[in-house]
């Protein structure tokens, strides 16, 4: 109730005398003293507010520096130099006109320095969650304005919000998940007949959360919560684009807010060109400036004014909210300059910080410091797609075929471009793409092994909500089949899948193999911070496991993962670099010891995951 109060003051600090020009939007709301960079841009909007002359009273160690005058008359941005002498306080703004003039108060705030800004890291297991698919909680805020849920629709609203992920964080934590990253939680307030924004990815106030979620306040609550837990809170972004029905589209600050501002020009959406040294201007152009749908204006980032209003909006979210994380939506689609811009000012307000930029092609060329891109990129972690686009390769769905693990292998010894392989985000599904679990199966060894590998490979495993009790969908039925609602969210639900004794056999069996393993991972240093020694399986030569280990000084796992049918024999004086004297293990899975001594006969789709004794 803090920051609503605070927002309170802030409306009631407006105050008009025999004023025509008016103030109706000030953004951001408010901000903090003692913050690394001294500069804030405040934007003011309001009917011909930008026809006012502009002064501040005086304020220890805040200056205006400079006043902003833009294409439309309705904007102003104002620009503060704040110093580290600054105390926390109300600011005096004065708009004068030949009509009179109007004070506007404006509150800074001392920092928050609660739990928060802790970034994430190869030592978690992020949980990814659609908000509008997981729980309702409260039903009183499910309709808005002429918008209803209706759960009949897969690309209707259905009613999911904070407080239904509230309630089940209990269930989260026992999953064994250190972080949740929920799909962009900003308003989306755009027409639901005509473009379905459920999703969130269609931002139409930066500085709001969509009511239907819940509040900012419910918001930070369930932060406060997660905090609690030791789960960390990663927030979705989007800068490349905005909603069609964002406030500022009726009346847009400058003639260059938008990329292609007079209509609608797709993109190309080739995102190879942006890291193409023989693409020609034209073509890296046609892909960054073309918008992303109809319906999602893209947002030019070269006008330093739209520059410096995005940068601040995820540094005021980070002080504000108290969120750990951040990731990045159609990373490649913004301006190449602004992005390296934004994640160094995040970086430098937030050292321990952590952004995750969406990319599906060129990965190692993003990653900061890269050894294949001269320019820098400042960003620390990037989306393993092509890793992802191994896996159903290497799994066929057919319970007869050998699963073909050298796949995973080819696509590990590449790591060598990247400049950081653990800041690699690996995934089996999310939100844009096909449920890895598949309706026609009737085993659970495609799942097993894929879950093994993610959860003991080297990177930032996620799981997306519903992974664990064996939830399909396939991209081909529509989008809103990969974001079915979670069973027993909704309390009309004939299922609860929250709850053991409701889930099938194959579903408690998957569920139980997950947890196992999620929970093993959070105190073994050898998989959340070792080294990844592998061996290359030659299924040429009939050799069909995949053996890995994980090292961290005396700490040592060797993970045993045998792609065929057929049972294999492992002979451990192979695996001696990384074994050295030590002589027995003990196997995760079915907490049962492993001499090294003897061959091990892996069973069909066997695994094993060897905690490793040491001599």
């Amino acid at each position: 109730m803090r920051h609503l109060f605070i927002l309170i003051l802030l409306l009631a600090g407006i105050q008009h005398v025999s004023f025509s020009e008016t103030v109706s939007r000030i953004e951001p709301p408010f901000w903090w003293v003692d913050m690394k960079s001294a500069e804030l841009q405040i934007m003011v909007y309001g009917d011909g507010i930008g026809a006012t002359e502009v002064t501040m009273k005086k304020y220890p160690g805040v200056k205006l520096k400079k006043v902003v005058k833009v294409q439309s008359r309705n904007y102003l941005f104002l620009y503060l130099d704040i110093k580290k002498t600054a105390r926390a306080g109300k600011l005096d703004f004065i708009f004068k006109s030949k009509n009179g003039k109007t004070e506007v108060n404006y509150n800074l705030l001392p920092r928050a320095g609660s739990a928060g800004a802790q970034g994430f890291s190869s030592k978690d297991l992020l949980y990814l969650i659609m908000p509008d698919r997981f729980a309702n909680g409260n039903t009183d805020n499910d309709n808005w304005d002429k918008d209803t849920v209706n759960r009949s629709i897969p690309d209707a609203r259905h009613g999911g919000d904070f407080t239904g992920i509230e309630n089940h964080l209990d269930y989260i934590e026992d999953l064994g998940i250190t972080a949740i990253w929920l799909n962009p939680v900003l308003e989306n307030k755009m027409p639901e007949d005509k473009y379905r924004s459920y999703h969130g990815y269609a931002t139409t106030d930066y500085y709001k959360v969509d009511q239907r979620l819940g509040s900012n306040d419910d918001y930070c609550r369930l932060i406060t919560e997660s905090h609690k837990r030791g789960i960390k809170m990663v927030m979705d972004m989007i800068f490349n684009h905005c909603g069609s029905y964002h406030w500022w589209m009726k009346d847009l600050p400058c003639d260059d807010w938008l990329n292609h501002q007079g209509g609608y020009v797709q993109s190309t959406h080739n995102s190879f060109a942006v890291a193409d040294i023989h693409a020609p201007k034209s073509e890296k152009m046609a892909m960054t400036d073309g918008w992303f749908v109809e319906s999602m204006p893209d947002l030019n980032q070269r006008n330093p004014l739209l520059s410096d209003y995005l940068i601040q909006n995820s540094i005021w979210w980070i002080e504000y909210a108290r969120i750990d994380g951040i990731r990045h939506d159609t990373h490649p689609y913004a301006d190449f300059g602004f992005l390296s811009k934004w994640c160094k000012r995040v970086m430098d307000e937030y050292p321990d910080f952590n952004i995750v930029g969406e990319s599906w092609y060129t990965l190692p060329w993003w990653q900061t410091d890269s050894k294949v891109n001269p320019d820098e990129t400042h960003l620390k972690t990037i989306m393993d797609f092509n890793l992802f686009n191994s896996l159903n390769k290497t799994f066929p769905i057919n319970n007869e075929a050998d699963f073909h693990l050298r796949n995973l292998y080819e696509v590990i010894t590449q790591d060598y471009l990247y400049k950081d392989y653990n800041n690699i985000l690996v995934f089996l599904d999310n939100h844009d793409v096909s449920r890895f679990y598949k309706n026609e199966e009737t085993s659970l060894d495609r799942f097993k092994q894929a879950v093994t590998f993610l959860l003991t490979t080297r990177g930032i495993p996620q799981i997306y909500y519903g992974t664990e009790i064996l939830s399909t969908g396939e991209k081909s039925e529509g989008d809103g089949y990969l974001r079915k609602d979670f069973p027993g969210g909704w309390p009309s639900d004939k299922t609860n899948a929250f709850l053991c004794e409701n889930r099938s056999d194959l579903q408690k069996e998957a569920y139980d193999f997950l947890r196992k393993i999620a929970r093993w991972r959070r105190s073994c240093k050898a998989v959340t911070e070792g080294e990844l020694i592998h061996y290359a399986p030659d299924e040429g030569r009939g050799e069909y496991c995949y053996v890995y280990a994980r090292i961290k000084d005396d700490d040592k796992v060797l993970v045993i993962m045998n792609g065929s049918t057929k049972s294999q024999i492992v002979r451990f004086d192979k695996y001696y670099d990384v074994l050295g004297e030590s002589i027995s293990g003990k196997d995760v899975i079915t907490d049962s010891e492993v001499s090294l001594k003897d061959d091990l006969t892996v069973p069909g789709k066997g695994i094993f995951i060897l905690e490793i004794h040491n001599k």
